[in-house]
């Protein structure tokens, strides 16, 4: 996500950055909304490779990524064919076909890099389950160097020794993405060689020969299947108000890039609270330690929603700074600080709702936050910001609002169901 926000600053300062902005904007939302829907399937292996663990069943965790990156090509195949069909649908949107021309080579660019997103979500799983995350974050904060430097090479004309390069504007910003998403995956496979050569985790012995259990990718899915759909009903509603806000013109969609950026890359925060969450209810569950099982799942809450609140302070004492860390064009500026105020209003609530359902996921239900996320933003979120933003003409703020309220409920809901589940964990069979 922070890839997307750098991504989003270098193309704030194209010409046109209203037009700029908007158009990434539109491809990115569209790519992440499928993206980490389906891809969001394999963080079922949460569940299964740490319970494994936490029972000492190592070569049964090996087993588990063995099946995930089936799982994960098979997914890649699809998420990839989507997104090819994508532009066939773009063209329809009653958007400025500047913006939509921008936005679709954008996308193509970005969808050459889903084999390495798919491969990383997949042995990120391993590794933190493991309890060896130390790489993932070296590799992530080196990773995002590189997309940094890709997009000035690649947004920006150069001239060195008498030869052009660069100069593609807003694609090169999804190119440097992708570049850097091999990166990631790469990285993350020979942390997994070192780890599993150092530790003597027998990874080899899984893979030679191979031998494939149609019931674990089965139960993968199963399992995985409501995460994704979780994630999807989420990320598509930002999706289909991105959508509507586009109808309003170019100045509203740069607005709304610039504060959904800024929430999404404070989100990431929670989000890696919640996978910790995940790892270590599901170990403890592993050990049948229910207390152990319940601290953690409080605990990350806790964290989540803490962190959350002092975001909320940044972005309610610094609206017009942030903004004007993307773009120095003024009207711009304008649209954005009235929804960086509304993202301010409901940190705290997305922060206990991830963090929450991170824990569920550690106990093995990934329903609940399905159903809560269907209820919170498309039965309340949804209509209620239609009906502000169009009946009571606030635009765009409106929209916000329709969200604000979705994520309030899904944060409480979320956090009575984890509650409910941290009692039932303690009167488990074994469970001490």
């Amino acid at each position: 996500m922070f890839m997307a926000v750098v991504d989003t600053i270098m193309v704030g300062h194209l010409p046109r950055p209203a037009i700029t902005i908007s158009a990434a904007a539109l491809a990115q939302v569209i790519y992440n909304t499928l993206a980490f829907g389906i891809g969001g399937v394999l963080l079922g292996l949460d569940t299964y490779i740490s319970q494994s663990h936490g029972a000492g069943r190592v070569d049964d965790a090996n087993r588990w990524l063995l099946h995930g990156l089936v799982l994960a090509a098979l997914l890649s195949a699809l998420l990839m064919a989507i997104v090819a069909a994508g532009p066939i649908a773009l063209r329809h949107l009653p958007v400025d076909h500047v913006i939509l021309d921008q936005s679709i080579g954008f996308l193509r660019a970005l969808n050459a890099g889903t084999p390495a997103l798919l491969l990383y979500l997949t042995l990120r799983r391993y590794l933190q389950a493991f309890n060896h995350v130390r790489p993932i974050a070296a590799a992530l904060v080196s990773a995002n160097l590189i997309n940094a430097v890709g997009d000035w090479l690649l947004l920006f004309p150069h001239h060195l020794a008498g030869h052009r390069f660069g100069g593609y504007g807003v694609t090169g910003a999804a190119l440097s993405t992708s570049i850097a998403r091999f990166y990631l995956a790469g990285v993350l496979l020979a942390a997994i060689w070192y780890v599993n050569r150092k530790h003597g985790y027998g990874l080899r012995a899984v893979f030679k020969p191979l031998h494939f259990e149609r019931w674990r990718l089965e139960r993968l899915a199963l399992l995985g299947a409501p995460v994704g759909g979780q994630i999807f009903v989420e990320i598509s509603i930002f999706a289909a108000v991105t959508a509507l806000i586009g109808t309003l013109g170019p100045l509203p969609l740069a607005g709304h890039e610039i504060a959904l950026n800024c929430a999404s890359i404070t989100f990431m925060v929670p989000f890696a609270i919640s996978a910790a969450a995940a790892v270590r209810v599901g170990q403890a569950i592993g050990r049948r330690s229910s207390a152990e099982a319940a601290a953690a799942g409080w605990t990350a809450i806790a964290l989540g929603a803490g962190f959350m609140l002092t975001a909320s302070a940044a972005l309610l004492l610094l609206p017009h700074t942030i903004a004007r860390g993307f773009t120095g064009d003024p009207a711009v500026i304008a649209a954005a600080v009235p929804l960086l105020l509304v993202a301010a209003a409901f940190q705290f609530f997305d922060g206990l709702q991830v963090t929450a359902s991170g824990a569920l996921r550690g106990a093995g239900n990934t329903h609940a936050g399905l159903l809560v996320q269907l209820v919170g933003y498309w039965v309340l979120g949804l209509p209620l910001g239609l009906l502000l933003g169009y009946h009571f003409k606030l635009g765009a703020l409106g929209l916000w609002l329709g969200l604000c309220a979705g994520l309030i409920f899904a944060g409480i809901a979320l956090i009575a169901t984890w509650q409910q589940t941290a009692r039932s964990i303690a009167t488990r069979p074994g469970a001490s």
